[in-house]
């Protein structure tokens, strides 16, 4: 957008400009009105109708004047200030502000309440836009200092009057001279940040809906000669039964009716004639703008766009992907891909396949997500092989559009889906995927795995905000927000098998029986590892006999002393040494099957050695179980690598046919588990392994995330502290950064001095314990009179900091003639005091020396950081993180958590240390970063916990201007 051409007193402020999801789903641009905008105001105002106008101007107004035009496209951006929702480039809404004082007159700053007024097209009244323009022209009054809002409404508008009320901001209401008047304090509170993410999620929720169930679908670029990737799809579409209507385009078509694979084709979306909801576009990257225009133009709803040479290719086509995404958005369309796979529901009353999976898979409760096409034709086969259906499937490519949060939006609300199963290569907004991951695993389970873990760089293609923090952090924050997180696509599917088809375990407590008493000391082992709590392993012999399986199931699933089963089974035995009869697989099945039935409400899994048979009457059968308590299907195993992410390997020429997938029920490149399951085989089956510990894990993942669903039904609390003055510390911050903190801060911020931080950490009640400068014996035995003995003599220099291991720390100097000693042992051996920076500390009771961190990270947002001091936290990076702001059980968790936490209930007979105390500083720390988003960073090092208290010898604070918290701000789209 171009500036005004008329040059005002501030600069046009194009991060106003924002693409926005609306309530049907479909997507519009806001942006502020500019003086080029005169026309297109004039245009819009010819299509609203005369009850529309009554109800802004209160008076019939048939037409806008030359003075009104003028008016409302001329804006100073701060006292008055105009935004518009556009599709198509076209106006359907307006909102302005305009600054008044106390008399309801036209003013300046500082004054801080406006007028606001809206307008909205009536073909698009009822869908969310004016709710979408009162969050953002909130929005821009706070940034312009202003704090509340005036509005006059006819009563006769409940329209525009529960536009305010449903709005959740804080509101007085009075009736005055025939108009309803409305105040609205527009500091956001816990209704309207609720509010917001609620009409985020329908509205997010919907336009994933739109491109998964539409009722006409048109493949462009469908190929005239049969092969190529249009009439692939094409083919597949036809093949599954879609329940919608299906056109192939192809501009190279000779003029007059034609059909392809049975269906009408034309030459353009055009002259189809008739609304088409979505568009799978299959042409070369060059011809796409064309096509997305085509689609535009006649109301396409939204793309799947296969095509390749987009950013995956470099740079220049880093900007084509660009140019898609905002063409599509101009239109109110949304994207999936480019170079993406396809989407597939199951639904029955859809049968989607548009996709390049060769068949329509089964249909099942399992949510598939991927960023790779290989990788998701890996996870179909493999789901098929054992027996899993899915409910819809999405490969989104690039995922410059459509991504992983959008998807989870949909499956949260979607009564098909009751397990997600998630392969990422990036997360574009980790701070909303914790977020949205939260609250859907808070009702089914969610199961990620992420690929593209250690090569140090985002997957070509994929945009991703910087992070300043390891891949294991960013997937401890994630297991904090209850996904379950895997490190391989086959445990992925082993865990999501055992999720979708049994109920969620009561606790760790893991019965085991079976006919192989060393495979049931493997699975004993297996269970230890993962922290689950095995009993005693049974053993019924190599002879146990498909009833003896169904007993001692039976009598397990019984038993409290349990909360779920391992069955382990080899090929039976008979007295003379035969092997298992032929069908004893599907016998022993069946055995399983009804002594689960009869107990359904523990989780059952087995574990199969050369028993092919028993793993696939397993698969197919029907449970005649009830659905687990957490709705489910189940994933199957793949391949740890695949192919090539792309379709077509990546290449620009989108007509270039894919490789042959593999057959269904095979994996590329997959272990060989049995043949493929019958299709359509139903959910509810008891889960088959061939190997204890892939068993064992998947069930200790469900024990884990059973557990995290119990805590997250009663939420812990963020406590009220005494000794907290946040109004004096904000004033404090704002100081320090007005005056460049300690030396010198400017945008790049800055870090305090000591004296500075104690000050502002003192405002929370986090007492740092004073250390005096001593550079030389006579300043030193000053400081330690000051402070009283006995001190502590360390060096602070940057190498030699919180390193005791070199020497630099002397302690328990009780008296002169010990400090001057130690001073002069210090500088010895060491060096001089200029390079040691060397100071007196009074000393503190001993106990564990631990580490206190918070951090904001531009993609997590603020994260607390607890570990032991030393080799523990820096050597082996045993430390535990949280999401700020944390809960009195997360930072309870949060110290018990790391591998060394026996050091502070007494291990090896110390004492105990006082982490009641522990806790509290790490909730105030909590508080202080949520509080001042300035506070980039704290360190408080080293913490010593004694038996009774504690005391923060060393603190470091870092202020900066706060970064761009999006997730607080108004609905907005990715940006491009």
């Amino acid at each position: 957008m171009l500036n005004p051409s008329e040059q005002s007193a501030h600069a046009y402020p194009d991060h106003w400009e924002a693409d926005v999801v609306l309530r049907d789903g479909g997507t519009a641009r806001i942006r502020p009105i500019t003086t080029d905008d005169a026309e297109r105001l004039v245009s819009f105002y010819e299509q609203v109708s005369d009850e529309s106008k009554y109800y802004r101007f209160f008076a019939p107004y048939p037409r806008l004047s030359a003075k009104d035009v003028h008016h409302f496209t001329h804006h100073d951006y701060v006292d008055r200030v105009g935004l518009a929702a556009t599709i198509g480039g076209e106006f359907i809404a307006t909102v302005r502000y305009d600054r008044i004082d106390a008399g309801g007159r036209p003013a300046t700053a500082p004054a801080d309440e406006a007028e606001v007024a809206f307008l909205v097209q009536d073909a698009h009244q009822g869908r969310g836009v004016a709710s979408a323009l009162l969050e953002h022209i909130a929005a821009v009054a706070r940034e312009r200092g202003i704090r509340r809002f005036a509005a006059e409404v006819l009563p006769a508008n409940s329209k525009m009057i529960k536009v305010f009320t449903d709005a959740g901001y804080t509101q007085k209401r009075s009736f005055e001279d025939g108009a309803v008047r409305l105040h609205l304090d527009l500091e956001p509170t816990d209704r309207s940040l609720a509010v917001q993410r609620a009409r985020e999620q329908r509205a997010e929720a919907r336009s994933v809906q739109r491109l998964l169930a539409p009722g006409s679908v048109a493949v462009v670029g469908a190929g005239r000669a049969p092969g190529g990737v249009g009439r692939t799809v094409l083919r597949n579409l036809v093949g599954a039964g879609f329940t919608g209507r299906v056109h192939a385009v192809n501009r190279a078509l000779p003029e007059g009716p034609a059909t392809l694979e049975g269906v009408p084709a034309h030459r353009s979306v055009g002259e189809i004639g008739e609304p088409v909801d979505l568009a799978v576009v299959a042409v070369p990257a060059e011809h796409i703008p064309d096509a997305v225009a085509d689609c535009g133009e006649h109301g396409v709803r939204g793309l799947v766009v296969l095509s390749a040479g987009y950013a995956e290719s470099g740079p220049a086509g880093r900007e084509r992907q660009r140019a898609l995404v905002r063409q599509a958005r101009s239109y109110g369309m949304r994207v999936i891909g480019p170079n993406a796979f396809g989407v597939i529901n199951t639904a029955d009353g859809t049968r989607l396949n548009a996709s390049l999976a060769p068949q329509l898979p089964a249909a099942g409760r399992i949510g598939l997500f991927t960023q790779s096409g290989a990788i998701g034709v890996a996870l179909l086969s493999g789901l098929h092989r054992r027996g899993a259906g899915v409910s819809s499937a999405v490969s989104a490519g690039n995922r410059a559009d459509v991504s992983g949060n959008d998807i989870l939006q949909y499956w949260y609300e979607d009564p098909d889906t009751d397990v997600a199963l998630l392969y990422l290569e990036s997360i574009g907004n980790p701070r909303k995927f914790t977020r949205l991951a939260r609250r859907t695993a808070a009702v089914k389970p969610v199961v990620v795995v992420k690929g593209a873990r250690h090569s140090g760089s985002a997957p070509p293609g994929h945009a991703v905000p910087t992070t300043r923090i390891p891949h294991a952090t960013v997937s401890a924050l994630l297991r904090q927000a209850g996904v379950i997180r895997v490190d391989t696509v086959t445990e992925l599917v082993d865990a999501g098998l055992l999720l979708a088809g049994q109920p969620l375990p009561g606790g760790p407590r893991v019965a085991i029986l079976g006919n192989s008493e060393s495979l049931g000391l493997l699975t004993y082992d297996a269970c230890l590892t993962e922290g689950l709590r095995p009993l005693p392993p049974r053993d019924l012999t190599t002879a146990a006999t498909p009833e003896d399986f169904r007993t001692a199931l039976a009598g397990a699933l019984r038993d409290d002393a349990c909360d779920a089963v391992v069955v382990t089974a080899i090929p039976r035995i008979g007295p003379q040494g035969t092997a298992e009869p032929t069908g004893e697989g599907e016998v022993l099945a069946a055995a399983l099957r009804e002594a689960r039935a009869a107990s359904p409400a523990k989780p059952v899994v087995v574990v199969h050695v050369e028993l092919g048979a028993l793993a696939d009457a397993l698969a197919a059968a029907t449970s005649t179980a009830p659905a687990p308590e957490h709705p489910a299907p189940a994933a199957a195993p793949a391949p740890d690598a695949a192919a090539d992410r792309a379709p077509y390997g990546g290449t620009a020429a989108a007509a270039r046919p894919p490789a042959a997938p593999p057959e269904p029920g095979r994996a590329p490149g997959a272990a060989d588990d049995g043949p493929p399951a019958p299709a359509g085989a139903a959910t509810g089956n008891i889960p088959a392994y061939p190997a204890a510990e892939r068993a064992v894990r998947a069930l200790a993942e469900a024990v884990r995330y059973a557990e995290w669903r119990r805590k997250a039904a009663e939420p812990g609390r963020v406590p009220e502290y005494e000794g907290i003055d946040e109004a004096g510390a904000a004033a404090r911050i704002e100081r320090l950064l007005g005056a460049g903190g300690a030396g010198g801060a400017g945008e790049r911020g800055t870090t305090l001095a000591p004296d500075a931080a104690r000050e502002l950490l003192a405002h929370y009640g986090i007492a740092v314990r004073p250390a005096l400068p001593a550079p030389d014996p006579d300043t030193a035995v000053d400081a330690a009179a000051r402070l009283g003995y006995p001190v502590a003599l360390k060096t602070t220099a940057p190498h030699l900091r919180h390193r005791p291991d070199l020497g630099g720390v002397r302690l328990d100097l009780a008296t002169e003639e010990q400090l001057r000693t130690a001073y002069a042992e210090l500088t010895a051996a060491l060096g001089r005091p200029a390079e040691l920076q060397p100071v007196v500390q009074a000393m503190v009771p001993r106990g564990v020396d631990t580490v206190v961190r918070a951090a904001i990270d531009p993609a997590v947002g603020a994260v607390l950081s607890f570990g032991l001091a030393g080799a523990p936290s820096e050597l082996l990076g045993d430390m535990a993180h949280r999401l700020v702001p944390a809960t009195d059980r997360d930072v309870a968790e949060q110290i018990r958590s790391v591998r060394t936490a026996p050091l502070l209930f007494g291990w090896r007979g110390s004492a105990p240390v006082d982490t009641a105390a522990l806790e509290e500083l790490l909730l105030r720390v909590s508080r202080l970063v949520d509080d001042h988003p300035e506070i980039v960073a704290v360190a408080l090092e080293p913490v010593v916990v004694a038996p009774r208290g504690l005391a923060v010898l060393g603190a470091t604070v870092r202020l900066a201007p706060p970064p761009a918290r999006t997730d607080l701000g108004p609905r907005r789209l990715p940006s491009y």
